[in-house]
This record gives structure tokens, sequence and C-alpha cells, in this order.
């Protein structure tokens, strides 16, 4: 009996090979393998009728062959599967047009540049941290030694904001003009030393131009410590002009005003397009040198305001444009490429 049993898978196999479609190999499966009315399930039903000593035997033929007619049902089923798809393919695209390009998303040229300004400056031991876009009068302005009515409030166009709450008319809001408020908060909340880099988005009601935009990106960067000096801001300013730019970049100094340090400096970096080699450079417009930020010793006044001992502590702060990096190394010859969201221009830079 395991012979015919044999012989029934042999026949089974034969069967399924020739199925010349997935209708036909269903066919072919429900005629052995039904539950009802199989080949295979009524030679299953003859085992109660065996002797007791042939039933292990006919049962391990049994099981034979069940597991020889599902692999070729499983073989067979995968090739006319295959050669289904094959033909729906066929039918349904062109294989010979070119694959669609595959659009690989990256960063906006000014997230990159915050973020290279946030790992340069890491490395030196600077904290990255945000502050309040909406600021008050106190932190953008008195705080940093601009009392009301000090000339220097012109520089800054500000954008004014009434008061949500209406409870204090005395305190109006404003978009802040400048990261420098951070500084003050910073101060508030830590003792020295401190040392952090903050970058962020400001405000001013001005025209916009080549190298100008009302709202626009600043990084600004603070330390405070015991024994900081000039020559401790020129050495972190000339390490990040070199990770920045590359090369063996130079730092020039001219001295400048701002009410928040003294002394103060205008900072720029020497070219790193021509090396001051090329008078008809775009980049440093032929004299050699790229302005780039503002820097200076804190003022004592702005200490005193923190509650920190000017006799004891000194410190500096530096800061500029985040779009001035992101133009001055991508060479983008206009602020307002870097906003109008072409795809064709960002994906050039």
């Amino acid at each position: 009996m395991s012979t015919d049993l044999a012989r029934l898978a042999d026949q089974a196999a034969a069967e399924i090979a020739a199925s010349a479609d997935e209708a036909a190999l269903e066919s072919t499966r429900v005629r052995y393998l039904s539950r009802r009315d199989g080949l295979l399930t009524a030679a299953t039903k003859r085992i109660a009728g065996l002797p007791a000593a042939e039933r292990p035997a006919y049962g391990q033929a049994l099981n034979d062959a069940k597991r020889t007619i599902e692999a070729a049902l499983e073989a067979r089923g995968a090739v006319l599967r295959s050669a289904h798809l094959r033909r729906s393919l066929g039918e349904q695209a062109d294989l010979t047009l070119p694959p669609r390009r595959v659009r690989v998303g990256r960063l906006h040229p000014v997230s990159r540049t915050i973020r290279d300004v946030s790992r340069i400056f890491g490395t030196m031991g600077f904290e990255t941290v945000e502050g309040p876009e909406i600021d008050d009068d106190y932190y953008n302005f008195e705080a940093l030694n601009i009392p009301p009515g000090h000339p220097a409030r012109e520089k800054w166009d500000t954008l004014w904001i009434a008061n949500p709450l209406g409870d204090d008319p005395a305190r109006p809001l404003l978009g802040r003009t400048h990261t420098s408020p951070m500084q003050v908060r910073v101060m508030e909340r830590r003792r020295p030393p401190v040392r952090v880099v903050v970058p962020g988005r400001c405000y001013r009601y001005e025209a916009t131009d080549a190298i100008r935009e009302s709202i626009f990106f600043q990084y600004e960067g603070l330390a405070i410590d015991e024994r900081l000096s000039m020559s401790d801001l020129k050495g972190v300013l000339y390490s990040f002009a070199r990770q920045y730019f590359g090369g063996e970049r130079a730092v020039r100094f001219r001295p400048d005003y701002f009410p928040f340090t003294e002394p103060s400096a205008e900072i720029a970096f020497s070219c790193f397009v021509c090396e001051g080699r090329d008078p008809g450079c775009h980049t440093c417009g032929g004299d050699g040198w790229i302005e780039a930020a503002g820097c200076g010793m804190v003022h004592p006044n702005v200490l005193r305001r923190v509650g920190y001992d000017p006799d004891r502590y000194q410190g500096f702060a530096f800061g500029g444009g985040i779009e001035r990096l992101a133009m001055l190394r991508t060479g983008t010859p206009d602020i307002r490429l870097l906003y109008q969201n072409d795809l064709r221009y960002l994906e050039s830079v």
C-alpha cells in the first residue's frame, strides 16, 4: 500500500507540473488534497482499517506523499506567479523608459551654517543656547547699556509690538533686533565661567536689498571668566575662521563702537577665495579682507547689571550674520536667493 501512495504522489506531481495556469493548479490541488473528497484524503481514511502493525509504515508513507505534493504545488505556483507578473509588467509599463530621478533632501544653506557654527564653537567649549524671538525693551536695550534716549538705538530699526496683555504699557514688546539679549538672560541664570553661542532669528524694520533682509539670522558668542582678554577673543575667532573657511586664515580687528562692549572691534577674515591677490575678487572687493562680525570685551555696566563683579570677572562677546557666512562660503550674490524657495538655486549651493 505504501507503493500505491508513492505512485499517487508521482502522478500528482506530474499533473501539477503540467498545470498551464493558476486555475489549473488549483483544480489539481483540490483533486488530491481536498478535505472532503481528495484522493490523498481518501487514502488517509483507510488507515483505520489496517492492522496495528502496518499503521506506522502507512502513516509515514502518507506524510511523504503529502509533502511531495505540497512541495510540487509551491514550486509550480511560484513559477506561474512570476510569469503572470512579467506579463503584467509587459502590458502596463514600458521598461525601456529611464527610471525616475530620486530626489534626495538636504538642509537649507542657512540651517547648515547654523549647525556648522554650533559645531565649531562646540569644539572650543561653547554651549549652544536659544532665546525668545519676542523680547522686551529691557533685555534688548537697557540691560545692554542702551538706556532710553541713547543715540545708539537708532542703529537698530526696531519692530515694536503692542503688549497683548495690556497690563503694562511701560513694557512694550518687540521683535529682537539682535541675539545679544541672551547675553543678559544667560548671565542672570548662571555664575561664571560662562561660554555660550546663540544662533537665532532677528527682526529689523529696514529695506531689503542684496545684503539685507528684515528677518534674518545672527549668531552671538559670550565668554565670561576671571582672566579673559582680547587675546583670548582673537584666538577663538582665529580658530573659527580657520575651521569654517579653511586654510590659515588671518583675523583683522579694527576699532568700532557697540554700547555693550568696551573696547569694541569690527572683525574681518582674510579672503579665502583670492587670499588677497585678486584686485577684482567679488568676495572681498579686492582688498583681501571679508568683514564678518562685531566683537569686544563685555562692558562693565552689563556685568554689574547681572550681579557680576567687573573687578573680578571679564569676558568677551562677538556676533555676526548667519546669512553672511552662508553667502561667503557658497558664493551667493544676493541674500534674497536664500529665501525665495527656488530649488534650482538651493540645490546648486
